[in-house]
């Protein structure tokens, strides 16, 4: 990969208030790690990004259902894409779908040991995947912008 252009300056002395570039610098890292992860999930689990957001966030909690309404909540999703998608991953397997009891609107959405294992399987690949692309674009002035946001992170996150 060609080297990357240094990132814009952290200090905030733009037109943007510092926790709003900030915030734009952490999305713009972000946005790029996602970029990588797409294809190794592809790869590993031949499901969508989409898709894998779902998972993850059952795993969690591997052993609980969450609501579609919550799941779309979470993910900022349209219901009606989210649905496609839930569809798309009980086709596969991967998912449970049923009712809420006393709640005949609710639909509940919950893990199958298939995805447990797939999940288990491919967890140490997409978790050094995210790793190698977070030390790969997100240089000193992202970390100084993350700690404008979350002063924990950029301690946690320094370079040795």
């Amino acid at each position: 990969m060609a080297d990357l252009p240094e990132c814009p300056s952290a200090s905030g002395d733009g037109l943007l208030p510092a926790e709003l570039h900030a915030w734009m610098l952490m999305l713009a890292a972000t946005g790029a790690v996602e970029q990588e992860l797409r294809g190794v999930v592809k790869e590993r689990l031949d499901i969508s990004h989409d898709e894998f957001l779902v998972l993850c966030l059952l795993a969690g909690d591997p052993g609980e259902a969450l609501r579609m309404t919550r799941i779309a909540e979470l993910l900022g999703r349209p219901k009606t894409r989210l649905t496609y998608q839930i569809a798309c991953l009980q086709h596969a397997g991967l998912v449970t779908r049923k009712s809420v009891c006393g709640d005949k609107r609710g639909v509940e959405v919950a893990l199958t040991e298939k995805a447990r294992g797939l999940l288990k399987d491919a967890s140490g690949v997409l978790a050094e995947t995210v790793k190698e692309a977070l030390a790969r674009f997100m240089g000193p002035t992202q970390r100084e912008a993350m700690g404008a946001l979350m002063p924990d992170f950029a301690a946690e996150t320094t370079p040795e």
